[in-house]
């Protein structure tokens, strides 16, 4: 499976599973098994390079268990093939995700009179909440 012109993914590193899915499906649901958990060994995968498996593991989430597989379980269709389809095009979009570098953040300070706006805002709002207060002295 071609992810971009660096990444493919072979076919050794992804197993597939059949089982019976909730759903739609009449009483086809109860005998055939149409859910599809595609398994991806990402983490011994020699075609994803540090950076991208890391990114690919802060992505999955919950999906990506503890021996560094990312699980996909795809129970949309009533159609096995089609959620393998499914499977296999959420795993690449995952993965092409995972390969787009984040844009650094570039700190700025906030300027002279957003800090004098802020400022104004406090002494107003402290002002209000002065004057809900019972006046001292006449107790």
């Amino acid at each position: 499976m071609r992810i971009n012109d660096q990444i493919t993914v072979q076919d050794w590193e992804l197993t597939e599973s059949f089982s019976r899915a909730s759903g739609p499906g009449g009483q086809n649901v109860n005998k055939v098994a149409t859910a599809v958990e595609l398994r991806f060994e990402a983490e011994r995968s020699p075609n994803l390079p540090g950076p991208v498996k890391a990114r690919l593991k802060r992505l999955a989430g919950r999906r990506w268990t503890q021996d560094g597989a990312l699980v996909l379980r795809v129970e949309d269709s009533r159609s096995q093939a089609r959620n393998r389809e499914i499977a296999r095009a959420r795993l690449a979009e995952l993965i092409a995700k995972a390969c787009e570098r984040p844009k650094p953040r570039i700190a700025t300070r906030p300027t002279l009179a957003s800090k004098r706006r802020r400022l104004e805002a406090k002494a107003h709002r402290a002002g209000v909440k002065a004057l809900r207060a019972r006046p001292r002295g006449q107790d």
